[in-house]
């Protein structure tokens, strides 16, 4: 067979090495795809969707069946009351500031337990910036429980804090720019356990690339509401913008109505033909999720023994698709985003350079060869330019493709 890709010896023997170290959380993997793949089957036959829900609205969208479906098959899928499901949703922050918005009035108080959420989401609350209309700006108070020192929900300090009675308990089930461990459902599903037994606050999640990791979600273990993107996990890499709410059907009625305006909600909001792609990236979701975990779970293999630290190691239990390579310098940072660049099916003639990215207090630097710009679920792998120098790599749609751009940044690094 021809070999398109003259790797070294060292990188096509760590690699094999790699995937043979991977067979057991491979089979996993198969595992929660499976279960997951026929959970979203019978939510499309439970709606009985159809060809004609796949049709396209202008104007005011009213009578959408397809919209509604869609949002059905979303409550479905996650365990919920209720969902919105909207193509207007333009990225994970702005589906999550929908929520926050929705849910939080002033003099409320937001508490986040699980320390600093994502920088992104900074400029929301008000912890960056001002006068630009954040959270804090409409006088919605903000308190933080930080991580304990393994990067793990400290759940004594949060009864703590659940003394000043927030609106809100704010959970990041990722690690964001961060190290930390990304949490599980079964934690989520404690941390909500233990806000309901002192008060009536809404636990929300950040479900960013945590959806169909495992075989449960935030909101089938006590969370509230859960909100994410629609360019990472759940669309599938078809779904061409958007974002999803989850939950309480009260709650999902109340970011409907910041989603569009009070006393119209979910009611309105044309689909634009989208609702065609929005459908099969649910559908697809399962599998391709599937893929971006074995990418990733092989990256941790193989650069485990290539002699880099890894989190989570290859071995580990996986609740979210993303794999951080502590690189230990700029430099090899740098060389590795170019390489994964190099591996893209689109754009692959592109080098990446550090940029002062909108939202970001450093200079970033991303790798991004995708079919649909920014998605995430697609193989990409991003860091800001600053200590501990990691990089944070997410998403591959087909696992054979995303394997080569593995071993292309790696080789990149000049290893010897």
């Amino acid at each position: 067979m021809k070999e398109f890709f003259p790797f070294s010896d060292k990188i096509k023997n760590a690699s094999a090495l790699a995937l043979e170290k991977t067979k057991e959380q491979f089979a996993e993997i198969e595992k929660i795809k499976e279960y997951n793949q026929q959970k979203i089957l019978a939510a499309f036959m439970h709606n009985n969707v159809c060809e004609a829900d796949f049709s396209e609205t202008t104007g005011y969208g009213y009578g959408d069946r397809g919209r509604e479906k869609l949002d059905a098959i979303y409550a479905e899928a996650f365990g919920a009351e209720d969902a919105i499901v909207r193509h207007s949703f333009t990225c994970g922050t702005h589906t999550l500031a929908i929520a926050l918005y929705g849910i939080l009035r002033p003099n409320d108080t937001m508490l986040c337990v699980t320390g600093t959420p994502y920088d992104t989401i900074h400029g929301v609350i008000g912890l960056t910036g001002e006068g630009m209309g954040s959270l804090k700006d409409f006088g919605v108070n903000y308190a933080q429980v930080d991580l304990d020192k393994n990067g793990r929900p400290d759940l004594a300090a949060i009864e703590k804090a659940l003394e000043i009675k927030p609106k809100m308990v704010y959970i990041q089930r990722s690690r964001g720019y961060s190290l930390r461990p990304s949490l599980s459902v079964d934690e989520i599903g404690e941390i909500a356990s233990l806000v309901k037994s002192k008060c009536d606050a809404v636990v929300m999640v950040d479900n960013c690339y945590g959806e169909f990791v495992e075989t449960r979600e935030p909101t089938e273990v006590g969370a509230d509401i859960i909100a994410g993107s629609l360019i990472k996990n759940a669309g599938g890499a078809l779904a061409r913008t958007g974002g999803y709410i989850a939950g309480r059907k009260d709650l999902v009625e109340l970011c409907s109505y910041r989603a569009t305006t009070p006393g119209l909600g979910k009611e309105v909001g044309c689909t634009l033909g989208e609702n065609r792609n929005m459908f099969m990236g649910i559908f697809n979701a399962p599998i391709v999720v599937s893929e971006a975990l074995k990418t990733a779970v092989f990256s941790a293999a193989l650069f485990e023994d290539l002699g880099f630290k890894v989190t989570p190691a290859s071995n580990e239990s996986r609740h979210d698709i993303i794999q951080a390579l502590c690189l230990e310098t700029p430099e090899r940072l740098i060389k590795f985003c170019q390489g994964i660049q190099s591996g893209a099916p689109v754009d692959s003639f592109v080098v990446p350079e550090p940029w002062d990215m909108p939202g970001y207090d450093s200079k970033v630097i991303m790798a991004a060869g995708a079919f649909i710009m920014g998605s995430s679920i697609e193989l990409s792998a991003d860091a800001p330019l600053r200590e501990p120098y990691a990089v944070w790599m997410q998403g591959g749609i087909n696992f054979p493709s995303a394997k080569v751009a593995v071993m292309l940044a790696a080789e990149n690094l000049g290893i010897k």
